[in-house]
């Protein structure tokens, strides 16, 4: 299972940070949105996964998208290409086949 947090400070709240997490294991059939907030609790994510060493890629685009995402609730299909995308950037990461660990370009 792998968690990925998201953060960006956009949206209708667009002068507080948002942090979105997101976990994906094999046996559902999509990621589903795990944690999710503004503020004080988007600091909360962003650093509780860092503790824990998780990767955190900053998308203003994507994170926007997520908060729209119900928590627990599997994303929508509409985001499978862009959220693909970044689990295949911590997969490749996670393989050090990204050895400057840069951020991938999602499609929105």
């Amino acid at each position: 299972m792998s968690t990925l947090p998201t953060s960006a400070d956009n949206g209708p709240n667009a002068n507080r940070n948002a942090a979105v997490a997101i976990s994906y294991d094999e046996k559902d059939g999509a990621p589903r949105v795990v944690a999710k907030g503004y503020g004080q609790l988007a600091d909360t994510i962003v650093r509780a996964a860092e503790e824990n060493g998780l990767y955190v890629h900053e998308s203003r685009e994507l994170v926007g998208l997520l908060m729209q995402v119900d928590l627990d609730a599997h994303i929508p299909p509409q985001l499978y290409v862009a959220v693909a995308e970044l689990l295949a950037w911590l997969y490749r990461l996670e393989s050090r086949e990204l050895p400057d660990a840069a951020q991938p370009e999602i499609s929105t």
